[in-house]
């Protein structure tokens, strides 16, 4: 019988062979099984609040902790398609919103004049499931019906997630919640 090591039987003997340079092996830990690597919140701010959120574009990843840092999670994201799209720095959660409605913005419909708004709950909704709002206008993190989008730089600002997990997100981000946007 012929023997086939699965991914995670490989992965382990990867890491196993990292042990005796524990230097690796801890580099190895920091990142998770998609190569997002950890962060730590005390990079970005000075206290984590009622809860913290980075937003990195670079890497595509949001990093969540809860007001204890008890609870610490990473998500891929979609992420502006450019960096005149992209704006960057602190901002706050101020609003959640479950069956967001989508309105274009005047410079999308520069670009696209065809597009018109969608109501929420609409199963072709750009802004998917849930949205949680920045107190910047027009920008947000949100759910997407086009998985193709995640991993991607594909949004005109906005962070973007799966639907099931910016309804994880939604349902454990409090109002208040620091933002910063790398």
């Amino acid at each position: 019988m012929a023997y086939n090591p699965t991914r995670r039987t490989l992965i382990a003997g990867a890491v196993a062979s990292l042990l005796p340079f524990p230097a690796l092996a801890q580099d190895a830990a920091r990142n998770n099984i998609s190569s997002f690597a950890r962060q730590d919140w005390r990079d970005h701010f000075d206290s984590l609040g009622v809860g913290a959120i980075v937003c990195d574009t670079t890497s595509r990843a949001l990093h969540y902790w809860n007001a204890d840092g008890s609870d610490y999670r990473i998500y891929p994201t979609s992420v502006p398609k450019t960096d005149e799209l992209t704006r960057r720095g602190y901002t706050k959660i101020v609003r959640k919103k479950v069956g967001p409605s989508w309105t274009p913005t005047s410079s999308q419909l520069k670009r696209f004049p065809d597009w018109k708004p969608v109501s929420g709950g609409a199963p072709d909704n750009p802004l998917g499931t849930h949205a949680l709002y920045f107190d910047w206008p027009a920008y947000l993190i949100h759910g997407t019906q086009d998985t193709r989008k995640i991993g991607r730089r594909s949004s005109d600002g906005c962070i973007g997630l799966y639907n099931e997990k910016i309804e994880e997100l939604f349902a454990i981000t409090v109002i208040g919640t620091q933002v910063r946007l790398v």
